[in-house]
């Protein structure tokens, strides 16, 4: 058993597993929508990626979103190339468990992408989301762009703002450029689509998002 101040203890560089150069095997498709589940993706697609918790609900939330074209569940933020599901629990990884999100711009904004993120779950908790516990379980959120940093980092503040004033503690939320995202065990894709009756961890504050809740009123 994984003593608890381990797993909730992010490694260095040089403690961190070896891993392995070949990718994870996943499928070619969506298990739920039939679309590609690997890039290259078509041009007016953006892809973002959020860490909430354990990604098998994430992923959920973030499939049955308008305007999304695709999900996938995967790692990211640590050192390990190519982990599997067992590595990055053990905490010696450093990556969060993340769900990667293609959408189309036209029909979702990113804001309102970050307003699911932030309502999905509590990002005041640190290294775990309700009883799992682990650094990868903390809440992140990795940008693609520039924007997407400003974005991030926006909605943060306000997003604390709102928290602060329903009684909340500070947010521990990690956002920074995306690295690497890596696939994981092709099991974990869409497995709650797979298996309707499995575990379920995502549970929000509560709280609304006001950038997400702004955006909604300029697309009404």
């Amino acid at each position: 058993m994984i003593a608890k101040s381990r797993k909730t203890r992010l490694p260095a560089a040089d403690e961190a597993l070896p891993g392995r150069d070949e990718p994870l095997p996943v499928a070619k498709r969506h298990y739920v929508n039939g679309h590609p589940l690997q890039g290259p993706f078509e041009d007016r697609l953006q892809q973002a990626v959020f860490g909430l918790g354990c990604f098998w609900g994430a992923e959920r939330r973030f499939w049955q979103t308008d305007g999304v074209f695709s999900t996938a569940a995967g790692y990211a933020g640590g050192f390990t190339p190519n982990p599997t599901y067992e590595e990055v629990c053990s905490g010696l990884t450093g990556h969060t468990e993340v769900v990667l999100v293609v959408f189309d711009p036209a029909a979702v904004a990113y804001e309102q992408l970050l307003a699911v993120f932030w309502e999905s779950h509590d990002p005041t908790q640190g290294m775990r989301q309700g009883n799992d516990v682990g650094t990868q379980y903390r809440s992140a959120v990795y940008t693609l762009d520039d924007r997407q940093q400003a974005t991030a980092l926006l909605s943060l503040q306000q997003y604390q703002a709102a928290l602060t004033r329903s009684g909340h503690s500070a947010i521990t939320t990690e956002v920074g450029p995306l690295d690497r995202f890596y696939y994981a065990e092709d099991y974990h894709q869409q497995y709650l689509a797979k298996n309707p009756g499995g575990y379920c961890g995502i549970g929000g504050t509560g709280v609304s998002c006001p950038v997400g809740l702004a955006v909604e009123k300029q697309r009404a």
